[in-house]
């Protein structure tokens, strides 16, 4: 019969043909066969399955083969025998490897046949044995498939005991070697469902023997904890997780983050893995076992690991939203990871990029489970979006793509930030430095948010964008490296030449600060920009006071003498007021510091006595004007604001202190920000020129205002006039947004939108000779008894009638308008005094650029009063004309970032974003057509039109920084490739703002701070 069977699998027959016969060999099993005749059927089925050409001849090999055995099982059982089995384990048969999945099958089945006979016993202990040696050979996922499909449906087989931990322990391992290396999708199938064969089993065994439990996941801790860069584990890992039992979470993960064993490398290593099995397919509960790892680490204040792992992971997690079959478990840990990521913006805006493209694709889909899913999908990017407001340059594009979709409530948004914060986060846990990011495309530098320096980074871009002023500074020279100017300039320089995308500007923070400001706390940037003019003209005033004392020293010690001229051309207005000898003048101009010569005005306060029509005038110098708004700005139930009858009109605002952008609920600040977050407004809205007018406007002073004239010898009725009589070169508008609010006891934020606009006029007076003028000792501040009455009792609003605009004309006092375009805009984003990130908008303008051809032919009254912004398509909103602020000409600077951005954003910025608006603005003075051809006073040799080059002092500084940080860089790539932990973050002690203080403002772009994760938001970011 098995000649037969042999030349039959061998002829040329048909298959048809071939199947027939095979059935009369099949049946002629139930008849008595000899036992040689069986022996040679036996063997000569073996080789048809071991060594069959085609699946034919397996199919054949093995029907024959069970037909025998179940007829003849003494002859099968002597014919597979223990030494049989162990022939074929160990030296495989003929050509077939010992390793070759079909040994396994063939031995299954003999199993199956014997499964009745005595020495079946002997073979399962046996296979115990081989199975285990062959398990600790690293199979691959075929052949330990089958062997799982053999020990599955013959659990004598597994080995016991210690030998069964240690079996389970070592299949865990030959997963992690399961690598696939195909592509195809039958070929992944195949792949997945092999591996889902070898969880199966070990679940099946740890039912069985729960005490093989523990060991198992202790070798899967100790296989993706590995920190050895020449080994990998598979994802195939993942496949166990479901057979985890849930219940074990709380207790293994406790046991896993307080163990003191276990470094954190190997814990970051461990959990980044975990995160790559998200992209394992049929795994379930991976998303859950994450974040409750997530949870623990937090829980014991292992915050390096969890800021590492979501820096490097959290792209990878983003991409799998792409995927139907995983997206569900990588939203839930994408969620986590960036709803608990409050200290910096860094982590969410890894994936902004991706946001738009991604929406946009689901949205075309419209598949029903796409709309589930983008429900909530916006919900988490609507939190991220107002947890770290103040970044219009990356979110405008994110809300026009998700514009049509829900938008979950504020209270909504602070509940889901509160509940996923590191709420056991400490004050003592500091970032350290981020990944190094590559210069902006903008050429230009950032400067590292220091903790809570957003103010300072704001005003300090600001007067870098000042570009006369900035290559005014760089072209001085300077002696002594203590003086607050030396410092500036060295900021200046770094912030033009470093490679740096962005310069921590500690030392001049140290030297700068003002002593009343709390080391760590948000500040007011405007406070500061006034404490630092105010410092650097006192200073700059000393050393000439000094210098004068010593005759054979020129005053150049400071600063060269061609730098002293103006930076621009002295405004006719000012020499036709002096009544000074060419020689008394050339000497006052002489004496002028860099400060005034740049950013200093003349105000005249004059009163006239409605009585006797007698008047008083007093002159005194500005650096900016404090602009108050209008009655109409605000409820007439609401406090008044700054800068009405318990405040002098051009007023030093106080510090916005540390605080909680988010109030307590039901705190009086609470209370205070509601009423005011969301203004309304009727008719058109505010501008820039209608503030001016307010401040500029006449007021009566009566009843308990009144004027106590002295030549009618009591109290009368009064005009009071502010007139400005000397334009500044740079002219600084700082809006009055924070007021007292007497029933809170709170400073509170006025959120009115005023429009900007990219051209403005001033109305510069004469000063009238006849007229008694005195001047205040301070050359920086107005600070008279006069300036602080009641705004409120102003006799014009800003919109007045022609009739009015012709009379004021009439008068004659009015010797021409300072024209000025552009140049910064400070943003402060926030709802209350309390809290808020400060940003900037600037771009470069110098006295040449931007102004109108010819302004005297312009219309006169644009908006109308006395100052007004210049006619055109950029006073509407719409594109600038040329030589104007160009859209592309504009940068935003956000601490760290630096980035395009357009003049429009500027406008619509508090359309877009509610809480941010304008607080200080910063024009440029133009020059007339006729003064075109100078373009400027030589400083060093080179016109100031020119950016000067750097002294020696200054380009020595910059190229050692250079290097050093060249080698930070080639320092952290050989750190990467050596696969050692990060360090992003380091435990140091709160000393000092500079190691990021608790708050809000920390070191990252956009800010990022140490602290304060039990509040719903903390300050700003």
């Amino acid at each position: 019969m098995d000649k037969i069977l042999e030349g039959l699998i061998s002829s040329d027959h048909k298959v048809p043909v071939k199947k027939a016969i095979v059935k009369k060999v099949v049946e002629a099993a139930e008849k008595d066969v000899a036992a040689e005749e069986c022996r040679a059927l036996f063997t000569v089925t073996t080789r048809l399955i071991l060594l069959g050409e085609d699946a034919f001849q397996k199919q054949v090999g093995f029907q024959v083969l069970e037909a025998y055995a179940r007829y003849h099982r003494s002859e099968f059982e002597c014919f597979f025998s223990k030494d049989f089995v162990l022939g074929l384990l160990h030296g495989g048969y003929e050509q077939v490897e010992r390793k070759d999945p079909a040994l396994v099958d063939l031995i299954h089945c003999g199993l199956r046949l014997l499964i009745s006979c005595p020495a079946v016993l002997e073979l399962f202990s046996v296979i115990q044995v081989e199975v285990l040696r062959l398990v600790c050979e690293r199979p691959n996922p075929a052949l330990c498939a089958r062997l799982s499909t053999m020990l599955s449906d013959f659990v004598q087989c597994v080995p016991r005991d210690k030998a069964g931990v240690f079996f389970c322990q070592q299949l865990v391992r030959t997963i992690s070697y399961f690598h696939c290396m195909v592509s195809q999708d039958q070929e992944l199938g195949e792949y997945v469902s092999q591996v889902t064969k070898v969880s199966t089993l070990l679940q099946n065994i740890w039912k069985a023997e729960p005490a093989t439990l523990l060991p198992s996941l202790q070798e899967v801790f100790a296989i993706i904890s590995s920190t050895d860069p020449s080994f990998e584990p598979s994802i195939a890992l993942a496949s166990l997780v479901q057979h985890i039992p849930v219940q074990m979470i709380t207790v293994l993960i406790k046991s896993l983050t307080t163990d003191q064993n276990v470094k954190d490398a190997n814990m970051t290593k461990a959990l980044c893995r975990m995160i790559d099995w998200l992209s394992w397919p049929l795994a379930h509960h991976v998303d859950t076992w994450v974040i409750a790892l997530l949870k623990g680490l937090a829980a014991v204040q292992k915050f390096t690991i969890l800021i590492d792992v979501t820096l490097l992971k959290i792209e990878r997690v983003f991409n799998r939203l792409w995927y139907p079959i995983v997206r569900q478990g990588a939203l839930a840990v994408l969620s986590h990871m960036l709803l608990s990521f409050q200290h910096s913006p860094e982590a969410f805006h890894l994936v902004i990029p991706q946001v738009v493209h991604l929406v946009q694709s689901l949205q075309a889909d419209g598949l029903p489970s796409n709309k589930a899913f983008l429900l909530q999908f916006t919900e988490l990017i609507h939190c991220m979006m107002y947890q770290y407001s103040g970044f219009p340059d990356l979110y405008d594009h994110i809300l026009e793509a998700i514009k049509d979709l829900p938008k979950p409530s504020e209270e909504k948004v602070k509940l889901v930030l509160n509940q996923s914060a590191w709420t056991s986060q400490s004050n003592s846990f500091t970032c350290g430095p981020l990944r190094q990011a590559g210069k902006s495309e903008t050429g230009k530098t950032g400067l590292v948010n220091l903790g809570n320096t957003c103010y300072m980074n704001s005003i300090l871009q600001t007067l870098f964008m000042a570009t006369d002023f900035r290559r005014h500074v760089l072209s001085l020279q300077l002696n002594g490296s203590n003086i607050l100017m030396k410092k500036l300039q060295l900021l200046f320089a770094f912030l033009a030449h470093t490679q740096r995308a962005a310069y921590a500007p500690r030392n001049f923070l140290d030297a700068s600060r003002p002593p009343w400001f709390n080391v760590g706390s948000q500040q007011d940037c405007s406070e500061y920009l006034r404490f630092l003019l105010d410092r650097l003209h006192e200073e700059e005033k000393t050393i000439q006071v000094l210098e004068s004392t010593k005759p054979s020293v020129a005053p150049a010690a400071l600063l060269d003498s061609s730098s002293k001229d103006l930076i621009g051309q002295t405004s006719p207005e000012e020499s036709e007021a002096s009544s000074l000898s060419p020689a008394e003048s050339k000497a006052e101009e002489d004496t002028r510091t860099v400060i005034e010569r740049t950013f200093g005005g003349k105000l005249v306060t004059g009163i006239r006595c409605m009585h006797c029509n007698g008047t008083s005038e007093k002159e005194e110098p500005f650096t900016d004007l404090s602009l108050a708004f209008c009655p109409s700005a605000a409820s007439q139930d609401a406090p008044k604001s700054e800068g009405t009858s318990s405040e002098p009109k051009v007023v030093c605002q106080g510090s916005v202190n540390g605080g909680s952008e988010a109030p307590v609920p039901g705190s009086a600040s609470d209370q205070a920000s509601q009423v005011y977050s969301s203004p309304e407004t009727s008719g058109p809205p505010l501008s820039v020129p209608d503030l001016v007018d307010y401040l500029l406007a006449p007021e009566i002073l009566d009843q308990d205002n009144a004027y106590f004239c002295e030549k009618c010898g009591c109290l009368q009725r009064a005009e009071k006039t502010m007139k400005v009589v000397s334009a500044p070169e740079y002219l600084i508008l700082t809006l009055l947004r924070f007021s007292y609010d007497a029933k809170f006891h709170v400073r509170r934020k006025i959120l009115e939108n005023v429009t900007i606009p990219p051209r403005l006029r001033l109305p510069v007076h004469n000063a009238a000779p006849s007229a008694p003028l005195s001047c205040t000792s301070s050359p920086l501040q107005v600070d008279s008894p006069e300036s602080s009455e009641n705004l409120a009792k102003k006799l014009k609003p800003s919109q007045k009638d022609e009739d009015e605009d012709e009379s004021e004309a009439g008068r004659g006092d009015v010797s021409m308008q300072a024209y000025y375009v552009l140049s910064s805009v400070v943003m402060h984003s926030g709802v209350s005094s309390e809290s808020g990130h400060y940003y900037s908008y600037g771009h470069d303008i110098t006295a040449a650029d931007g102004g109108p051809a010819d302004p005297y032919k312009e219309d006169a009254r644009n908006v109308q009063g006395e100052c007004g912004a210049l006619p055109g398509p950029a006073g509407q909103g719409s594109t600038p004309p040329a030589r104007g602020p160009e859209a592309s000409d504009w940068l935003l600077f956000n601490d760290s970032r630096v980035t395009y951005a357009s003049f429009r954003s500027v406008q619509n910025i508090t359309n877009r974003f509610p809480k941010d608006t304008a607080y200080v603005l910063m024009y440029r003075k133009q020059e007339l057509e006729g003064q075109r051809g100078n373009k400027g006073p030589l400083a060093n040799g080179l016109r100031q039109s020119a950016e000067p080059p750097l002294q020696k002092e200054l380009l020595d500084a910059i190229i050692k920084d250079n290097k050093l940080y060249l080698q930070e860089q080639e320092l952290n790539a050989r750190s990467q490739a050596m696969q050692a932990p990060s360090s992003s973050c380091s435990f140091r002690p709160n000393g000092s703002d500079d190691n990021n203080p608790p708050g809000s403002c920390g070191p990252s772009g956009g800010g990022g701070g140490g602290g304060g994760f039990n509040t719903i938001s903390r300050l700003v970011f």
